[in-house]
């Protein structure tokens, strides 16, 4: 009854992670390879035909070659997408002229004027369209 022993499920599932695996590292090169904007375009073809027609070899001698060189590139990356992203934050804060901190204060010495009942609704609206105009 049982004609698939339990070894061959065992070296099965391995060779099937172990495809896995490779897939992974070949998409890993060539991402590496195609997002450098220090290759060229030849260099990239040059690459690509290297990795396509021989694989297991092209992909040891792009990690031998290439390879102490790829965590620099994607520390580099994450470091210029985090300081876009605070950039980018800055301005839509507008906290890049200082002016900031007052708004902030303003509208909440504002609103606990308006907690406390020292001001109306009404008052309190035409107050803070001064303070954000």
């Amino acid at each position: 009854m049982n004609s698939y022993p339990l070894l061959n499920v065992f070296f099965t599932t391995m060779w099937i992670f172990l495809w896995i695996l490779w897939f992974f590292l070949l998409f890993r090169v060539f991402g590496d390879l195609f997002r450098d904007d220090s290759v060229g375009g030849w260099g990239k073809a040059g690459w690509s035909v290297f990795l396509i027609c021989l694989p297991f070899v092209g992909v040891f001698v792009y990690l031998i070659v290439r390879g102490k060189g790829m965590g620099a590139r994607e520390i580099q990356r994450s470091l210029d997408a985090e300081q876009e992203m605070r950039t980018y934050i800055q301005e839509a804060a507008g906290s890049t002229g200082g002016g900031s901190a007052d708004h902030v204060d303003a509208l909440a010495r504002l609103a606990e004027l308006r907690k406390s009942g020292d001001l109306t609704e009404e008052e309190y609206q035409n107050a803070k369209r001064k303070v954000l105009a």
